[in-house]
């Protein structure tokens, strides 16, 4: 049987693109792995075997340390197919490349565009930083056997880098949220699931529950997902502490509990090129479990909402 390897120094085990879309698929025909950074030890779950080379704190040490760790592990399993997921783990997907090995940059996200709104990247290096990764993949990426896009928006760029490219959408399995489905939803209850930053809301989402917490009796937010404890910090919480609770990375299937009483799902990004280009899988998570809909006012987002008649698109900066 075939053997096909997943890479990833950033994402969870449970990362629902990369294991319970991508992995879970390909196991039906293909022997899967996944090897991952995330410090929970290794683990067979779904026929799925997940070997983990442990956590390396700083982005630094992840760079230097953890992509050499995955390098080895994956040389170890000698797999025909290895499908990567991070542009820091490029340097050693090429070397697979080089050993004879079928390689696949799945990319998540227009990287260059992204670069431009990394909030740890002092902003007068962010430009600098952009241009000298656009450089860098423009040479790299061609070398590999083929790209995957989760966006339709950045095919016509990367198109131009290599041939051999498909789009694999990030669109939710809805026969497996079908039992969070309601229409009948009692508790004042907010409820989000997704990378908590402030450029994915969370300044908004804190200044609408302290408004909201004198104006409606019960209101709680539920905020699902993996977030900078530096950032919770900085944050004044202290009001709303009662009204709010931050649970961290949750698998989807166990997160989708606690919507059942949610009236509403938010999902308001700010205006940055790469979020007004991209779909945003919350969106349709929510649609497919009937929970109204609260997203930013932008063109993609607005024709999916407005039309489906499930929610509002609101400005992101108000």
């Amino acid at each position: 049987m075939i053997k096909v390897c997943h890479l990833s120094s950033v994402h969870q085990r449970n990362d629902t693109r990369i294991f319970l879309k991508e992995c879970m698929s390909l196991s039906m025909n293909y022997n899967v792995s996944i090897v991952i950074a995330d410090n929970l030890g290794n683990e067979l779950k779904n026929k799925i075997n997940i070997f983990d080379v442990g956590k390396s704190n700083g982005r630094f040490k992840r760079l230097l340390i953890t992509s050499k760790k995955i390098y080895k592990k994956a040389r170890e399993l000698n797999c025909d197919i290895y499908h990567f997921h991070d542009p820091e783990l490029i340097p050693i997907a090429l070397k697979l490349k080089k050993n004879g090995k079928k390689v696949i940059f799945d990319i998540h996200e227009n990287i260059a565009l992204q670069i431009l709104n990394k909030e740890y990247i002092p902003k007068f290096l962010r430009k600098i930083t952009s241009n000298l990764y656009r450089n860098y993949e423009i040479k790299k990426l061609k070398k590999f056997d083929a790209l995957i896009l989760a966006e339709n928006s950045y095919y016509e760029y990367y198109k131009l880098l290599n041939k051999k490219i498909e789009i694999v959408l990030n669109m939710p399995d809805a026969n497996a949220l079908n039992s969070f489905y309601s229409e009948k939803r009692i508790k004042n209850e907010i409820f989000y699931i997704g990378g908590i930053s402030n450029n994915r809301g969370f300044e908004m989402y804190i200044k609408a529950l302290k408004i909201l917490k004198n104006r409606v009796s019960g209101i709680f937010m539920h905020l699902i997902g993996p977030y900078n404890v530096d950032l919770i910090k900085k944050t004044n919480l202290d009001d709303i502490k009662k009204a709010l609770k931050l649970y961290g990375s949750v698998p989807l299937i166990e997160a989708l509990k606690h919507s059942t009483n949610s009236k509403v799902g938010i999902s308001i990004l700010k205006p940055i090129e790469n979020y007004k280009e991209s779909y945003s899988t919350k969106i349709f998570e929510y649609m497919a479990i009937g929970l109204p809909v609260v997203t930013s006012k932008f063109k993609l987002y607005s024709e999916i909402v407005d039309k489906n008649n499930c929610g509002i698109c609101v400005d992101p900066e108000n």
